[in-house]
């Protein structure tokens, strides 16, 4: 018999809120949620949204961003996709198309106020998340958000150890990792010792 999670897991893949029912314009193709969860996973990652490799594969982060996200959480490509170790959900669960300056549009409206709520209550021993580029922060921070991404990213201690703020891990914010070396210096430790201090009890 499926799980409730397995269950919610199978109607989010068949969601089509976007095309049916969509927040201005509908998506620019056909739906193709991706979602990777756990019931027992301690860690969550809220990302943004598939991007052009993702929608291929179905499958979160098999991309660059996916590459650099895994070397700042210190973990193995196996210990990532491990669901009884990381869970991963977007704010926008399909590829939201591209803008004419080729960078991908911002995640759909429908998926966050439609799903997380629903999926957040099967996944119950979460102890920390991860909460990855500004769309992610600002409905999980709200007002204890600060200004901009890198004012808020800079204040991680005050959310830590249950939360996270990131960049996101992208190519294009290379530039933004230059400039802000603090982030390499002093998140990411922290960061490691956090996530390999979960994965080690889950381990257990």
């Amino acid at each position: 018999m499926a799980s409730r999670l397995d269950s919610l897991v199978t109607d989010i893949r068949a969601c089509r809120l976007c095309l049916e029912k969509p927040h201005g314009k509908p998506l620019p193709h056909e739906p193709r949620p991706v979602v990777h969860v756990g019931r027992q996973a301690r860690i969550l990652v809220i990302g943004q949204a598939p991007g052009t490799r993702v929608h291929l594969s179905g499958k979160p982060f098999t991309d660059r961003s996916g590459d650099r996200l895994r070397e700042w959480m210190g973990v193995t490509p196996d210990e990532f996709y491990d669901r009884t170790k990381i869970a991963i959900m977007p704010m926008g669960f399909c590829f939201p198309g591209q803008n004419p300056k080729g960078g991908d549009l911002p995640p759909r409206r429908e998926c966050a106020p439609h799903w997380h709520d629903r999926l957040l209550a099967e996944l119950p021993h979460i102890e920390l998340t991860l909460l990855i580029g500004r769309y992610a922060q600002a409905r999980y921070l709200g007002s204890l958000s600060r200004g901009t991404l890198t004012q808020t990213v800079a204040a991680w201690r005050d959310f830590a150890p249950s939360a996270i703020p990131l960049p996101h891990p992208s190519w294009r914010n290379t530039g933004w990792l230059k400039k802000n070396p603090w982030f390499e210096r002093d998140v990411l430790p922290d960061l490691r010792r956090h996530v390999r201090a979960l994965i080690g009890r889950a381990e257990g």
